[in-house]
């Protein structure tokens, strides 16, 4: 039994391993975090695929692969809502509500919940933007680079990088908005 387990691990790393690393490089900082993503995803499985089959195998490792994302990028929700939602006055309570929403002192089924369906919702509409747009505000938000820093490493001028973040953000807001609104008004 043990060795058709080793089987069906093997051939789940086969079948899906390419893609989903792939899949995660897209939403992290660089391939070491990737790799590293990818790794507590394989031990997850094959501890996992001991105890218990899997039906649909695939879709179980997206889905544990995007909690993973999600758990490295959980330290940064807070300044991330801050700037996604703005800071005026009238929406300040708005903003906070949001914010105690996704990160809860307790965590629920129904917050963990809403905290998935936000970053999913995040990533399809980070990968809706330019590359560039893309890249400055993973770096600066979730990343925690500063222009200088991005600069450096890309030889890109600081003011084009503040534009480049800038327009991501519109855009973010933008699709996000809708998202905010249920959230708030349920």
């Amino acid at each position: 039994m043990s060795e058709e387990r080793n089987n069906h691990v093997l051939s789940a790393i086969k079948a899906y391993g390419k893609n989903l690393l792939g899949f995660i490089r897209k939403r992290v900082k660089n391939d070491a975090d990737a790799e590293d993503i990818l790794q507590d995803v394989w031990y997850q499985f094959s501890a996992l695929v001991n105890s218990e089959p899997i039906e649909q195998t695939g879709a179980w490792l997206y889905k544990v692969a995007r909690n993973k994302i999600t758990d490295k990028h959980k330290k940064k929700s807070e300044s991330l809502l801050d700037d996604l939602f703005g800071s005026n006055d009238e929406e300040d309570t708005d903003t906070s509500a949001f914010a105690d929403l996704l990160m809860p002192e307790e965590t629920t089924p129904e917050s963990e919940y809403m905290r998935n369906l936000f970053w999913e919702q995040l990533f399809t509409a980070l990968d809706e933007l330019p590359e560039e747009q893309k890249q400055v505000f993973i770096w600066q938000e979730m990343d925690d680079m500063t222009f200088q820093e991005i600069s450096e490493l890309t030889g890109v001028n600081v003011n084009t990088l503040v534009s480049r973040k800038r327009y991501a953000v519109l855009h973010l807001r933008d699709r996000l908005q809708q998202l905010y609104q249920e959230i708030i008004t349920h």
